[in-house]
């Protein structure tokens, strides 16, 4: 399991939005993955939109997609 949350969170900026709550999103060091909005987020119907920055949490298992967590 992962021993430090910390290490799979990133800052990113939000480029496209695509269908059902899922966006393409650059990070920090220039490279892009797919993330879907968190279950609270969605739940308390935060809005995003390409422009925003944002606080993604990466997938352990396939660093090209992760979870979008909080909105800056």
């Amino acid at each position: 399991m992962i021993k430090d949350k910390k290490q799979w969170q990133r800052q990113g900026i939000v480029l496209e939005s695509l269908p059902s709550t899922t966006f393409r999103v650059q990070l920090e060091g220039g490279s892009e993955i797919i993330a879907h909005l968190a279950g609270r987020v969605r739940k308390r119907h935060i809005r995003v939109l390409p422009g925003d920055k944002v606080l993604l949490e990466l997938s352990p298992y396939d660093e090209s997609r992760g979870r979008i967590i909080y909105r800056l």
